[in-house]
């Protein structure tokens, strides 16, 4: 084979590997996992698919809205996210408006993540803690639960499928990142939680 050659069959598996992972994925590219668009899932397929893996997971309940809660303000008002591995959804804004809670934003290939999110689970295990509530994003939700299942994280978590916390936080292409959200909904990034 020829020098030229050589090059050309690179450049050729090089153009249809690009291709092949630029393609649209659908759902049966993605079996056994969560939905690229949950819409349309029933609770029954979330029973079977993923409830195992959450409830390996042990993780705590997602947060829901106080009755006496405050209108919701700030950047994540009207954001309403997936809880992980769990059929529904959290409308942020409400459900944290009148508590300050630590948002913390991983992803189960993210190295840092993994050495992070055991301190912070050890952090809100005490009793002076704020809450802190995981953000998992660019990730499979199976993953993610596994994830947490192998590191004893119990925190709550939701998954930002379309990216919606990330829009509405602005956040920066990196992982991990953390935010409090304050009781009166503003948000400020937290650089050394």
């Amino acid at each position: 084979m020829t020098k030229a050659s050589r090059w050309a069959l690179v450049f050729f598996i090089l153009t249809m590997a690009t291709i092949v992972a630029l393609l649209p994925r659908t759902e049966a590219d993605n079996p056994g996992d969560v939905p690229l668009s949950s819409k349309g899932k029933s609770a029954d397929w979330y029973a079977a698919v993923l409830a195992p893996l959450r409830k390996q997971a042990a993780m705590r309940p997602c947060p829901r809205p106080a009755p006496d809660a405050p209108t919701p303000a700030g950047p994540l008002r009207g954001v309403s996210v997936p809880c992980l591995g769990a059929p529904g959804t959290v409308n942020l804004g409400a459900a944290l408006a009148g508590r300050a809670t630590l948002l913390n934003l991983w992803a189960s290939w993210c190295g840092p993540c993994r050495e992070e999110m055991p301190v912070l689970a050890a952090y809100a295990e005490k009793p002076d803690a704020i809450d802190v509530l995981g953000v998992n994003v660019l990730d499979r939700t199976s993953s993610a639960l596994k994830m947490v299942t192998e590191l004893n994280v119990d925190y709550p978590s939701v998954y930002d499928p379309a990216e919606a916390v990330q829009r509405a936080l602005r956040v920066p292409p990196l992982l991990p990142v953390n935010y409090l959200v304050k009781p009166d909904g503003t948000v400020e990034r937290i650089t050394d939680p």
